[in-house]
C-alpha cells in the first residue's frame, strides 16, 4: 500500500528541487531524512518536511511502522509562475519568472512496491 503526501506551491524552482529529490529517490525514510538534514540548500528542508508528512500519514492512518517505510515515488513538478518585469536599457523590459513547485511523495513498506 502506498501512502502519499503533497506540498503545493513551494516557492523554489522545480529545477533546484529535482536535484534534491533525485538524491533520496528509492531510499528508506530514515536514511533520506539523514541525507536531507545535512544538505546546504533550502530545498532539502522542504522535501524533508513532505517526507515526514507522508511517514506520519502512514503511521497514523494505516498503522505502518515508520522505520520500515521506503520512498516508493517522489516527484517535483512545476507549479504556476509569477511573471514580473525589470526595466532594461533603451526603454525595454526583460521578464523575471518566479517559479513554484508541487512536491509529491509516496511511501510504502519495505517489501512492497
Amino acid at each position: 500500500m502506498r501512502v502519499e503526501a503533497v506540498a503545493k506551491d513551494v516557492r523554489i524552482s522545480p529545477r533546484k528541487v529535482r536535484l534534491v529529490v533525485d538524491m533520496v529517490r528509492g531510499k528508506k525514510v530514515d536514511e533520506a531524512l539523514t541525507i536531507l538534514k545535512f544538505l546546504p540548500t533550502p530545498a532539502g528542508q522542504v522535501v524533508a518536511k513532505v517526507i515526514k508528512s507522508a511517514a506520519a500519514n502512514a503511521e497514523n492512518n494505516f498503522q505502518m511502522v515508520p522505520s520500515e517505510l521506503k520512498i516508493a515515488a517522489i516527484m517535483a513538478d512545476g507549479g504556476h509562475t509569477l511573471k514580473r518585469f525589470r526595466p532594461q536599457a533603451r526603454g525595454r523590459v526583460s521578464p523575471i519568472l518566479k517559479r513554484f513547485t508541487h512536491i509529491s511523495v509516496s511511501v510504502s513498506e519495505e517489501g512492497e512496491e
